[in-house]
């Protein structure tokens, strides 16, 4: 089996964030997705192990960000391959807060939505966070970051804790 094919799979880069009340949580996803129109919702898959996930368990509450082609890796770093446990990703960059009270970056993305949890699905090694949004807008003219020009262009590398991780192709 070449489970590279799945690279092939359209998708983008997202900032998924949520504040419980204690701290903050932020990471990157490559999972957002638009799942209804009426009600609108989005889903995110997070992994368990990250900060981020237990945020949004707790919270009820999340928003997402889409990562532009202007991000680079120090922003996708910052995001993908640090904790919220002991980090505040939101420290020294321009942010907002969004309509359900959760952070997101305003600088390097070019959209974001807000939502609240209306179902939580297991999956494993990660939970599907459906959400109906509460909020939206647009930040920028800048176009999405696709996972293939994170991959083509950036170089990036598929982190374990990505739902796209496989052992053996980065």
């Amino acid at each position: 089996m070449d489970a590279s094919a799945l690279y092939k799979f359209s998708s983008g880069l997202y900032v998924v964030s949520a504040d419980d009340g204690e701290r903050p949580g932020a990471c990157i996803v490559n999972t957002g997705l638009q799942v209804t129109s009426a009600p609108l919702q989005v889903s995110v898959t997070v992994n368990k192990e990250n900060f981020t996930c237990g945020v949004i368990e707790r919270a009820g509450h999340f928003s997402l960000a889409v990562v532009d082609e202007s991000a680079d890796m120090l922003f996708v770093g910052r995001f993908g391959f640090r904790t919220s446990a002991t980090e505040d990703k939101f420290d020294g960059i321009a942010s907002a807060v969004s309509a359900t009270g959760d952070p997101y970056p305003t600088e390097h993305v070019c959209s974001f939505v807000a939502c609240r949890v209306v179902q939580t699905v297991d999956v494993g090694t990660h939970l599907v966070f459906v959400g109906e949004v509460a909020d939206a807008g647009n930040l920028s003219g800048v176009a999405p970051m696709t996972y293939a020009y994170y991959h083509g262009i950036l170089k990036g590398k598929t982190p374990p804790k990505a739902s796209s991780y496989v052992e053996g192709i980065s």
